[in-house]
């Protein structure tokens, strides 16, 4: 894979890290770059903007993931003690009741 690019994700084999140091640079600064050793997937490189962006990423879909799952437990308490209605009429009514409680 000497330095093939492929459309999607770049790919360079580790001897273009020392061939075609600046292009892999340049590449990996702008998004990760993948290093083979004798034609398989070896290391992935990219810069330290890069990196923190990918934590980030990491960390807000964890969140999402956390809270998604905290949504639904709280979901099925809910069902499990009878907090729940059935069909568009019903919920319709509970909103306005609530709206009207609370507003």
């Amino acid at each position: 894979m000497n330095g093939v690019m492929s459309m999607s994700t770049p790919i360079f084999s580790s001897a273009a890290l020392k061939t075609r140091q600046r292009e892999v640079k340049e590449v990996a600064r702008r998004q990760v770059v993948h290093i083979t050793e004798n034609g398989n997937a070896a290391f992935v490189l990219m810069s330290e903007d890069m990196y923190d962006q990918k934590l980030r990423e990491a960390a807000e879909c964890a969140a999402y993931e956390a809270r998604m799952a905290l949504t639904i437990e709280r979901a099925r308490a809910d069902i499990d003690a009878g907090r729940f209605v059935e069909g568009t009429t019903e919920a319709l009514a509970e909103i306005e009741r609530r709206a009207q409680c609370h507003g």
